[in-house]
């Protein structure tokens, strides 16, 4: 997933690997993260999860003190136009109304904002910044 929307080294894939599968556990045990994976023949082709965040009550949702995120969605590339991420993407929503968490967000590349607009996200005036990483 990463390395389709930005190139990213061997070396550093591998790293997010190893620490993503230990953050995952972790979040998973803590009841933070739900994930879903369609496989085919023992084969992972396409994966969602939710993660469940702390969130102060805000305008969007008053009452409500935590928010989902949208994460890890992807389809191999020879599963796409399947209707495997809209099926996913409406798991991860029905799981989050089940919490009743009322606000989701998520990070898109280009390639798949038209699957979330579908859904009703929209876009939203976010900025980030990050600190370089250390050599």
């Amino acid at each position: 997933m990463f390395s389709e929307i930005h190139p990213t080294s061997e070396s550093l894939l591998s790293l997010l690997e190893r620490r993503s599968v230990i953050w995952t556990e972790r979040m998973i045990r803590g009841g933070k993260y739900y994930g879903w994976i369609v496989t085919d023949g023992g084969r992972p082709v396409a994966s969602a999860g939710l993660l469940i965040l702390d969130w102060p009550p805000h305008p969007f949702d008053p009452e409500g003190e935590l928010r989902g995120y949208l994460l890890n969605v992807y389809v191999e590339p020879e599963y796409r136009r399947r209707g495997l991420a809209n099926e996913l993407v409406e798991r991860c929503m029905a799981e989050a109304r089940r919490r009743g968490i009322r606000v989701l967000t998520l990070h898109t590349s280009q390639a798949g904002r038209p699957i979330y607009e579908r859904f009703g996200f929209h876009q939203t005036n976010e900025m980030m910044r990050t600190e370089p990483a250390e050599s």
